[in-house]
């Protein structure tokens, strides 16, 4: 358990910095409904963000409801798998980002907004990630 919730820290940290802020609040969401009753018993007074409601948890680690362990584990699953299809998409993508989204801010959307607005001129392979990962 100890491995999982310092790999969803880990997760949680990149998804800060990759700043994928959708995926993220579903799993938070998922994580909540999973661990209600330790959330309500343990870490009510916890004030949300940079990884604090996880510490809370990690803190209380033996006192785990298996809903709970598995809403962690389940997160930490679906973080991987997201962060691997984003890390596809950069990798297929990065030529073009550097040609036409260079001077465009990472986050809220805005660098798939740019290439959606070059669509024409953006190479097959990064059109081709963005449908394999369901953006496009």
């Amino acid at each position: 358990m100890r491995r999982v919730i310092a790999y969803l820290f880990s997760l949680h940290a990149f998804l800060l910095f990759a700043n994928i802020s959708w995926a993220e609040q579903t799993l938070l969401e998922s994580v909540a409904k999973g661990c209600e009753k330790e959330l309500e018993s343990y870490c009510k007074d916890v004030t949300p963000g940079e990884g604090r409601v996880l510490a809370c948890l990690y803190s209380h680690k033996e006192k785990l409801s298996g809903r709970c362990e598995f809403a962690l584990y389940d997160a930490a699953a679906q973080l991987e798998r997201a962060i691997a299809a984003l890390t596809y998409v950069a990798n297929e993508c990065e030529n073009d980002l550097d040609k036409y989204c260079a001077s465009v801010e990472a986050g809220e959307g805005r660098l798939l907004a740019c290439l959606n607005e070059h669509e024409k001129k953006v190479s097959e392979r990064c059109i081709q990630s963005l449908k394999d990962v369901g953006v496009k």
